[in-house]
C-alpha cells in the first residue's frame, strides 16, 4: 500500500524529477506513481512502459536479487524436501484469481524508420526474373479462381484450418496508425455502402484508443476482420451494421470506444497475434480492471467466429459491462474525489497566490507613497533651508551695504541731486545724493532704508563683512509716474545722468514665482 503522506523532500532531485515526469505522462496520483517508480528504481521510461502494458506487478529481477536473502547453505539445500516445492491450495487459489482476466497488452506499431522500404535499383534488376515468375503465376491462379470460385475458398479454408495465425497482405503500403485507421474506415464504407459515421470508429491507432480508455475508464471494443474468411461479410452486414448494435455502440452512457481493423494491415495483424486470435471475425471488450492491479487492462468479453444475431453479441457485452460496472464506478468516484481535492488545492493555492500578490501590491504602493512623502518633506526642508540661508545672507548683505552708503550731502553742496521717493509702505522720503552717485546707490538706499533710519543700531553695530557667494538682486524697481519711466538697476549710469537733478519716484515690487507660490500656499 502506498504511503499517502510521503515527504517529497526526502527524495533526491533526480527522483523528484522522475515522479513529476511519470505523473505528467500517466495522469496518475502520487500514491500510484511512487510504488511503481520504486520497483523500477525511478527509471521513468521503464515505469511508463509497465504502466501502459499493465505490468505494474512485475518486479525487476535486479531489484529482487538485491533484496533477496543470502543463498542457503549446502546442508540446508540438501535438507529441502520435495513437499516444499509443491504449491498449496491457497497459492493455487491466488494464482487462479490473478488470472481470472487475460491482460490486454498495449501494442505500439513499428515507427516509420523501422518500416521496410523498397529495394534500390540494382537489387530490382537482380530480382526481376523472380518478380516476373511471381506475377505470371499470380495471374494464372487468378484466372483459375475466376473460372472455378470453389477452389480459392477450399484452399482458404484448408489453409486457415492448418495455421493458428491470421494472414497478412504484405503488398499493402504501411502507414501511420492514424492514416491506417482512416484507410480502413474509407474502405469499410466503400465496400459495404454506408456513410461516414455510421459506426463511430476511433480515428487513431490502437495504442491511442487503449490509452484513452485507460485514462477515461471507458470500454475499448476491438473488432478484427479478415477478408479471407467467408463469415466476414455476413458478420459486418448482419451484426456490426444492425441498428441495435449501432445504437448500442453509439449510446453515450455505455462509454464505448470502437476500434476496428483488418489483418491485412500491420497494426491489426500485430494485435491479432498479441491477443492470440485464431478465428475470425473477432470482437473483444477491454477495460481497466482494478481488481487485478491499479493499471491493468484486461479482456472481459470475447467473440470469435460467426455470431447468430446482434442481440447475442450485445447481451454478452452488456453482461461483462454490468459485472465490472460497480468496480469502474468506484474508481471513477475515487478519481473524481482526487480531482476535486486537486482542484480545491489548486484553488486554494491560486487564492493564496492572489492574496500574496495583493499584499505585495499594497506593500509596493505603501513604499511608493512613503518615498513620495519623504521626497516632498526632503524638498520642503531643502527649500526652507535655502530660504533661511538666503534670508541670512540678505540680512548680512544689507548690513554690509548700509556701512558703504555715503551720508547725505550737506546743504551747502550746490550740485547735489534731490530725490523724492515713495516707499512701499506709503511713506514719502526726500533725500539728497552726490551728483556723481551711481543709480545703484539709490537702489541700495531704498533697500537699506530701515537700517539707515535706525541710527542708533547703525552706530553700535560692528563692521559686517560682505557675504561670500551671494549675488544680490533687487526685487523692486524705481518708476517715474509722470511720464512713466522705469529706471532699472541693471543699466549703468549716475543718478543725475539717468534721472536728472531732481525726481519724483515710486518703488514698485517685482513679484517672483516663488513669492507667488508662497502667497497661494498662505491663502490655501
Amino acid at each position: 500500500m502506498a504511503d499517502s503522506t510521503v515527504d517529497l523532500t526526502s527524495l533526491t532531485e533526480s527522483q523528484q524529477l522522475a515522479v513529476q515526469q511519470f505523473i505528467s505522462v500517466t495522469d496518475q496520483d502520487l500514491d500510484t506513481a511512487l510504488p511503481l517508480l520504486r520497483k523500477t528504481q525511478y527509471n521513468v521510461q521503464l515505469a511508463v512502459s509497465r504502466f501502459f502494458d499493465g505490468d505494474v506487478d512485475v518486479v525487476d529481477p535486479a531489484t529482487e536479487a538485491a533484496r533477496a536473502p543470502p543463498p542457503l547453505a549446502v546442508n540446508a539445500r540438501r535438507a529441502e524436501t520435495l513437499m516444499d516445492g509443491i504449491p498449496n491450495r491457497t497459492q493455487l487459489r491466488g494464482a487462479n484469481a490473478s488470472n481470472a482476466h487475460d491482460l490486454a497488452p498495449r501494442i505500439v506499431p513499428p515507427s516509420e524508420s523501422q518500416i521496410s522500404r523498397p529495394l534500390g535499383f540494382p537489387f530490382n534488376i537482380l530480382l526481376l526474373p523472380f518478380n516476373l515468375t511471381y506475377v505470371i503465376f499470380q495471374r494464372v491462379l487468378g484466372a483459375v479462381g475466376y473460372l472455378f470460385p470453389v477452389i480459392p475458398r477450399l484452399l482458404s479454408r484448408l489453409w486457415s484450418g492448418r495455421t493458428s495465425q491470421p494472414s497478412r497482405d504484405t503488398g499493402r503500403r504501411p502507414l501511420s496508425p492514424r492514416d491506417t485507421a482512416a484507410r480502413f474506415a474509407r474502405e469499410f464504407e466503400e465496400e459495404y455502402g454506408v456513410t461516414h459515421g455510421t459506426l463511430p470508429f476511433h480515428e487513431g491507432g490502437y495504442a491511442n484508443a487503449f490509452d484513452i480508455a485507460k485514462r477515461d475508464l471507458k470500454y475499448l471494443l476491438i473488432v478484427l476482420l479478415s477478408p479471407e474468411h467467408d463469415d466476414t461479410a455476413p458478420f459486418v452486414r448482419d451484426i456490426l451494421l444492425a441498428p441495435d448494435f449501432v445504437q448500442f455502440v453509439k449510446e453515450p452512457s455505455n462509454n464505448i470506444i470502437l476500434w476496428a481493423g483488418t489483418v491485412q494491415d500491420a497494426e491489426a495483424y500485430q494485435i491479432s497475434s498479441a491477443l492470440n486470435v485464431t478465428r475470425f471475425p473477432y470482437a473483444c471488450l477491454i477495460v481497466h480492471t482494478p481488481s487485478v492491479s491499479s493499471t491493468a487492462m484486461s479482456k472481459i468479453a470475447t467473440s470469435a467466429g460467426p455470431v447468430a444475431a446482434p442481440g447475442d453479441l450485445i447481451a454478452k457485452l452488456e453482461a461483462a459491462m454490468r459485472e465490472h460496472g460497480q468496480e469502474l464506478d468506484r474508481v471513477r468516484s475515487q478519481r473524481q474525489e482526487q480531482e476535486a481535492s486537486r482542484s480545491l488545492r489548486q484553488e486554494q493555492e491560486s487564492a493564496y497566490e492572489r492574496s500574496l500578490a495583493q499584499d505585495r501590491e499594497k506593500a509596493r504602493k505603501r513604499k511608493e507613497e512613503a518615498e513620495v512623502q519623504e521626497k516632498i518633506e526632503r524638498e520642503e526642508r531643502e527649500r526652507a533651508e535655502r530660504k533661511a540661508d538666503e534670508a541670512r545672507k540678505l540680512a548680512q548683505w544689507r548690513r554690509w551695504r548700509t556701512q558703504s552708503i555715503p551720508s547725505e550731502p550737506a546743504a551747502e553742496v550746490k550740485d547735489a541731486v534731490r530725490m523724492s521717493i515713495r516707499m512701499p509702505s506709503g511713506e514719502r522720503v526726500i533725500r539728497k545724493f552726490r551728483a556723481d552717485a551711481e543709480l545703484e546707490e539709490l537702489y541700495a538706499f531704498v533697500e537699506c532704508y530701515d537700517l539707515l533710519n535706525d541710527e542708533q543700531e547703525s552706530m553700535s553695530e560692528k563692521e559686517t563683512p560682505e557675504p561670500e557667494g551671494y549675488d544680490h538682486e533687487y526685487k523692486f524697481r524705481l518708476v517715474s509716474p509722470m511720464p512713466r519711466e522705469v529706471y532699472d538697476s541693471e543699466k549703468r549710469g549716475s543718478i543725475r545722468g539717468r534721472i536728472g537733478r531732481s525726481g519724483n519716484l515710486i518703488v514698485e515690487r517685482i513679484v517672483a514665482e516663488d513669492d507667488t507660490d508662497e502667497e497661494e500656499e498662505a491663502e490655501a
